[in-house]
């Protein structure tokens, strides 16, 4: 992804959607053709002259101090996660260092270590774009029982939350209210792509989830930004039914998050999770005992 382009585009939506009124700017009845700010009146909002503002827009400014750019997320009233999003996108337009390249993600010795610590907990190891590197049995179960419980240990066949948010329908009826996941997802990997501006995969999965869903299209043009550090989802599951959720989210220092679901204590939830734990135990050591089984000796007849 271009970082100057993403700037750019950040900048022109959020201006859109900031009105006059709201700010306290006069707009002596004229008759506006785009809604939102003009690039005049944001320009004096943040204390910057018009023309440098302009350039800004149109990635022919780099190097932003972060005064500005801080006067600038003040002017266009943004949210923490949103002005760490602009930081970013304004450090990733002054380009690429050259011969660096995206390393292959996968989960590390720690990561699985983690994993199967957390194996009767709902957990789930994401990468930068969202692919799923290491899932407990629990949280294969809680996200994604339909698929193969192998599939993280696939790099090129590896399940992808957002995809399957937009474009699973398992996925899609897990979530009560579907469009708040949806807009999580997006926000989310919005930030994603302005701290890893350069990342081929970010990249990739955005076009083709703008080209097979029109609904994440919309909401990725709307350039929201989220943190997706704690959200709580109404969930219905197939095999347990309906519970309340928390997925909080907790990220590595190599950019990775892990998802872990918790429920209220003494809940229905909390009963429905344990059995659905219980479930994914007991079907993992089912599926084990025969492989085990297998390498016994043979016994002397």
């Amino acid at each position: 992804m271009d970082g100057r382009r993403q700037l750019g585009e950040f900048l022109r939506t959020r201006r859109a959607q900031v009105s006059p009124e709201e700010l306290g700017v006069r707009t002596y009845g004229d008759q506006r053709r785009v809604p939102g700010l003009r690039r005049e009146e944001l320009a004096m909002l943040a204390g910057v002259s018009a023309s440098y503002y302009a350039r800004l827009e149109q990635g022919l400014s780099v190097n932003a101090s972060p005064q500005v750019l801080e006067a600038i997320a003040s002017a266009l009233r943004l949210n923490e996660a949103e002005r760490r999003h602009l930081h970013r996108l304004a450090a990733g337009s002054q380009g690429r260092p050259a011969g660096r390249r995206a390393a292959p993600e996968r989960a590390g010795v720690a990561a699985r270590q983690l994993m199967r610590t957390l194996a009767d907990v709902p957990a789930v190891m994401l990468g930068r774009s969202s692919d799923v590197l290491a899932w407990s049995p629990a949280g294969h179960a809680l996200f994604a029982g339909h698929l193969d419980p192998d599939g993280p240990d696939r790099p090129g066949r590896r399940p992808n939350m957002a995809r399957l948010v937009f474009l699973d329908e398992h996925t899609r009826e897990l979530y009560e209210d579907w469009p708040t996941k949806a807009r999580t997802v997006v926000g989310t990997l919005r930030a994603a792509s302005g701290r890893f501006p350069h990342d081929p995969a970010i990249a990739a999965l955005v076009g083709e989830l703008s080209v097979h869903s029109s609904e994440f299209a919309r909401l990725w043009a709307g350039h929201r930004v989220k943190s997706g550090d704690s959200e709580v989802y109404r969930m219905r599951h197939p095999l347990v039914g309906a519970m309340t959720v928390t997925q909080q989210a907790l990220r590595t220092e190599s950019g990775q998050v892990v998802v872990i679901a918790t429920t209220e204590a003494g809940s229905p939830s909390q009963a429905a999770m344990t059995l659905l734990a219980h479930t994914a135990a007991t079907q993992r050591h089912g599926a084990q005992a025969p492989a085990e089984q297998s390498r016994l000796p043979a016994l002397p007849e």
